[in-house]
């Protein structure tokens, strides 16, 4: 392919102050690991939750969290703009985000799971997502507000966690008018 000078692709991070970016609105989700097994899982969906700007990250049981040597890599730097904390249990966390007013949705492939495109999400929301062979426990789905999933076509049930967060997190903040946001001023498109 030509060069073409009109096509700029960005290969760097933001290039506004960090005091500046630190002061941007969060949007009001607060994703929650429930004893995720992998540090490589949890640095990427570090990575995804910094790019949505979430307002913060909880992992819980076993689920690795900084300063694990593992999720500090994958996270590519991005764990130190994403407010996190640790709670040893998912019903700690959920009781938590209910005190803030969040309702509680859980990502999970059951019999009363709906489809994410027909969902709708209020705000301010906390996402569930859980160990990546047994997912969510059932104590956990049965407390959840609503049950969502992402349809898939394949013969296997489920995608990457880290891969799911993605989906799920973007196609939220769509319905919420709050993805394509424009450069912050001075940046290049």
């Amino acid at each position: 392919m030509p060069d073409n000078p009109d096509l700029i692709i960005r290969h760097w991070d933001r290039t506004v102050p960090i005091e500046v970016y630190a002061k941007l609105p969060r949007q009001p989700v607060t994703v929650v690991l429930d004893s995720l097994r992998s540090s490589f899982n949890v640095g990427a969906i570090f990575r995804t939750c910094e790019c949505a700007r979430v307002e913060r990250l909880i992992t819980c049981g076993i689920t690795p969290h900084p300063p694990d040597e593992k999720v500090l890599k994958t996270s590519m730097g991005s764990w130190e703009f994403v407010p996190h904390e640790h709670y040893d249990t998912a019903e700690e966390a959920m009781a938590r985000m209910r005190e803030r007013g969040a309702a509680v949705i859980a990502l999970e492939t059951t019999s009363r799971s709906v489809s994410i495109y027909k969902a709708r999400f209020h705000k301010p929301l906390c996402l569930l997502l859980g160990n990546e062979a047994q997912g969510l426990k059932s104590d956990v789905l049965e407390a959840a507000d609503e049950i969502v999933e992402i349809p898939l076509s394949g013969y296997k049930n489920s995608l990457n966690v880290s891969v799911s967060l993605g989906i799920a997190l973007f196609e939220i903040l769509r319905q919420w008018g709050a993805v394509g946001e424009p450069p912050l001023s001075g940046e290049p498109r």
